[in-house]
């Protein structure tokens, strides 16, 4: 039986057999939460779960992780627990007074950590699903990350990174997101700053992770040099596919 904790709330595979009150029971007085749920594939644009709740009443919950709180409700917001370090390295990346933009920010996955744990001037955080977005405010509240600052270090934005994204000027944009990020390249491209860095994510078959991705980013810098400062595997996607991230500086 693979199995997950986030926060209070344990989560089965989706292929695990139904289980008993008994069984179930054991299981919560085991791992001490408060719920157990079975969580299925993620849905659309929004990355909205199919949810379903074994035991307990509640999938809402405040997880911790790399010395930052995240409030969220499982059935309406997905959490990657994969990404654990992916997170963190990209929050120990970022230099004194940089302006960061993260690019489908969630909940605050990457956000938070950076605000948290570095220095930067601002954080541009934009997000298009409202739950998650509403857990972001929450969670910027909960790590007390603008009450320690003398300005709002991180700004929740609502709204299409398409749209939203080039309206700013960003040192360092983050791309933490799959599928169909590729798609979003040309308006991260006009947001980062000569000389910025971008962190791109994409799921990719094993045998194109050296180039693909990197193609697809030298075809949206059009005529701007190019260094790849690294490709980095986050975690399996499925048989033959990696989730990777490519570190890209842009001139």
């Amino acid at each position: 039986m693979k199995w997950k904790i986030i926060g209070k709330i344990l989560i089965l595979d989706d292929n695990t057999r139904d289980l008993s009150y008994d069984e179930l029971k054991e299981l919560q007085n085991r791992f001490h939460v408060k719920s157990i749920i079975k969580v299925g594939k993620i849905h659309g644009q929004l990355r909205q779960p199919s949810t379903q709740i074994l035991l307990g009443d509640s999938t809402e919950t405040i997880h911790k992780e790399n010395g930052c709180y995240f409030k969220l409700d499982l059935s309406k917001v997905m959490w990657a627990k994969g990404n654990t370090n992916e997170r963190l390295r990209i929050a120990k990346l970022v230099s004194d007074g940089e302006v960061v933009l993260d690019m489908f920010a969630g909940i605050g996955y990457f956000s938070i950590p950076i605000g948290v744990h570095a220095n930067p001037k601002k954080i541009y955080s934009i997000e298009l699903n409202p739950n998650s977005y509403k857990f972001l405010k929450e969670n910027i509240e909960i790590n007390k990350i603008n009450q320690k600052a003398a300005y709002d270090k991180i700004v929740p934005i609502c709204g299409d990174c398409a749209i939203e994204a080039p309206k700013y000027n960003a040192d360092r944009i983050i791309m933490g997101y799959v599928k169909t990020t590729h798609e979003y390249l040309p308006s991260a491209m006009k947001a980062l700053n000569p000389g910025g860095i971008i962190h791109y994510h994409e799921t990719v078959p094993d045998k194109l992770m050296y180039t693909r991705p990197v193609e697809r980013i030298k075809e949206a810098a059009k005529n701007r040099d190019v260094e790849i400062l690294g490709i980095t595997k986050v975690k399996k996607y499925s048989p033959g596919v990696e989730h990777v991230v490519v570190d890209a500086r842009i001139e």
